[in-house]
């Protein structure tokens, strides 16, 4: 499981002109990626580390200043790109396994108190943000644990 974490002042994520998750004030927005062999344990380890990911203000975390969070699905972070100019998405889950894992990561975080807001699975989503520093942080869980 690959998750992409931006610290931002504001995002949100609008489906055929509505918006379907937002959040209002300093906090992360979360591309999350799944691979077929992710789990359980892949989704608690996304989970743990964006609550705990000291990278908010003064050096916090969003579970010790009850920063919201914004979860997207984004199958596009397993491209491979290696060969050509098409990626290839073949390292994707498909989306009866990564819809239910992204859902989990969600719930995981919302298990540590965190306002979590999220987009909608498959859809054509329009991702807004204001990322603040800029700060981006690739994450990635080993597979199988």
């Amino acid at each position: 499981m690959r998750a992409v974490v931006q610290r931002v002042t504001r995002a949100s994520v609008t489906v055929s002109g509505r918006v379907v998750g937002a959040i209002e004030r300093p906090g992360l927005a979360v591309l999350v990626g799944v691979t077929p062999g992710d789990g359980p344990a892949q989704v608690d380890y996304i989970a743990r580390k964006v609550a705990e990911l000291r990278i908010l203000r003064d050096e916090q975390a969003a579970v010790d200043l009850g920063a919201p969070v914004l979860v997207v699905s984004q199958f596009t972070l397993y491209a491979d790109t290696r060969k050509g100019r098409r990626p290839t998405w073949n390292a994707a889950a498909p989306g009866t396994v990564a819809q239910p894992l992204v859902d989990a990561v969600a719930e995981a975080l919302r298990a540590r108190g965190l306002e979590v807001a999220t987009g909608e699975f498959g859809a054509d989503m329009a991702l807004e943000l204001v990322n603040d520093g800029p700060v981006t942080i690739l994450l990635e869980s080993a597979p199988g644990g």
